[in-house]
């Protein structure tokens, strides 16, 4: 991993809920972490978690309920839900409190004048309340659908500075400059059809589901530069195969269908599909969950190498925690929509302080026999072991770069256990 503290991924309070009826299931409940340029995150946590939500969330497949996404350093998803339930806030606590002095009022009609006054006051402070979220929703929305069109447009500008001196120093050639503004006509068109959310590209969890069967290798691996508006055949062409090659495939492959291919050369086709883009982060959805133990290490080392070369950012979602260990530099630990431990990995590995964590941890099985005749399973159960009736949690920093959700009692006992 490279020595870079940009972040280029920031999550803040990330919330994605769903309509289940007259119900709403959170499945994402105030999220945040951030991912710095270079590194691999790892997400882990039981199906069912909102791992791959997250995931979803970030590519903007899902619109977010409320929280922020920024991605080198542009705000991509915003959800207005938080701005909303902060009006509803204001107004009930202002009827709330309005009533109470009316009622006053009525009991002693001598202060019926600066109960006036203090009414009015409040309605003011109801409208500040007002107004300051409803600019915070227009923006965020603004910002949700703008983002991309104002990336293509800092791209334009770009060329614009960049074939600025080269018409220059070609002036007085005719035949140069027409072929640099043909080059620079295309490029611009290019990079108006670009958006800023195809920078973040995905691997999918189901090799064969996400690949569509009517399409050949050629196609599918292609599609997003034909999208991006790259009309040129050959350089398509070549830009395949180069990609086909990288991933462990061979030429002969592009014009074949998906169902012709093994689990793991699918993987390899989405994987190719995902980097023929040049991204600068790759979100991997339990790229190996659906693959026999060989394939898995084959695949691993793949997003390896692939990572050293291209110089990839990779949020990492799995459920295994001895692969997540051997490929990521930073894990959080997620559990029923919310994020309890974020840590190095191998700070979690040796300090694992959540108990749903050091429940996770006793899950894992080595090949070693003697070692399973004695390893025992920890349970974890959320209303045996927190108390958060009056003492509420949040996401706090118990030592330097390890964040565990906990209430105040909780946050003594671990660092107690760290010798803090």
């Amino acid at each position: 991993m490279e020595n870079n503290n940009e972040v280029l991924l920031r999550v803040e309070h990330l919330c994605q809920y769903f309509k289940m009826g007259r119900k709403e299931l959170k499945a994402v409940d105030d999220v945040s972490f951030d991912i710095k340029r270079g590194e691999v995150f790892g997400l882990v946590g039981e199906s069912g978690c909102g791992k791959t939500t997250t995931g979803r969330s970030i590519i903007k497949l899902y619109d977010i309920t409320s929280g922020n996404i920024y991605f080198k350093g542009q705000r991509i998803c915003a959800g207005t839900r938080s701005y909303r339930n902060a009006i509803s806030e204001a107004r009930k606590k202002y009827r709330e409190e309005v009533k109470a002095l009316r009622a006053e009022g009525k009991e002693d009609a001598s202060k019926a004048e600066e109960i006036k006054r203090q009414i009015a006051e409040k309605r003011a402070q109801l409208q500040e309340i007002i107004d300051l979220n409803n600019r915070e929703i227009a923006a965020a929305n603004r910002d949700h659908r703008k983002c991309d069109k104002e990336y293509a447009e800092s791209l334009v500008q770009q060329l614009k500075e960049e074939y600025a001196p080269k018409f220059e120093a070609a002036q007085g050639d005719e035949e140069a400059l027409k072929k640099l503004k043909k080059e620079y006509r295309e490029q611009c068109s290019i990079a108006r059809k670009t958006k800023l959310i195809t920078r973040i590209q995905m691997i999918f969890q189901d090799p064969i589901a996400s690949l569509n069967p009517r399409m050949t290798v050629r196609e599918i691996v292609s599609e997003g530069l034909v999208i991006n508006g790259i009309r040129d055949k050959k350089y398509i062409d070549e830009k395949v195969y180069e990609m086909l090659e990288l991933v462990g495939l061979v030429r002969e492959h592009a014009g074949r269908y998906p169902h012709e291919f093994s689990g793991g050369q699918r993987q390899r086709i989405g994987i190719a599909r995902s980097v023929i883009m040049r991204p600068d982060m790759i979100i991997a959805d339990e790229p190996i969950s659906a693959l026999d133990v060989s394939i898995q290490a084959q695949v691993i080392n793949l997003l390896n190498k692939l990572r050293e070369k291209l110089g990839l950012t990779i949020l990492f979602i799995a459920h295994d925690l001895s692969v997540v260990k051997y490929f990521s530099d930073r894990i959080g630990v997620m559990y029923f929509g919310k994020m309890v431990e974020l840590a190095p990995s191998d700070e979690i590995f040796a300090h694992p302080l959540h108990p749903y964590t050091r429940s996770l941890l006793s899950a894992i099985p080595l090949p070693d026999p003697h070692y399973e005749k004695q390893r025992t399973r920890i349970t974890y159960n959320p209303i045996a072991e927190h108390d958060y009736t009056t003492d509420k949690p949040s996401l706090r920093e118990i030592y330097p770069g390890h964040f565990v959700y906990c209430n105040d009692a909780e946050e003594k006992k671990y660092k107690e256990e760290l010798g803090l």
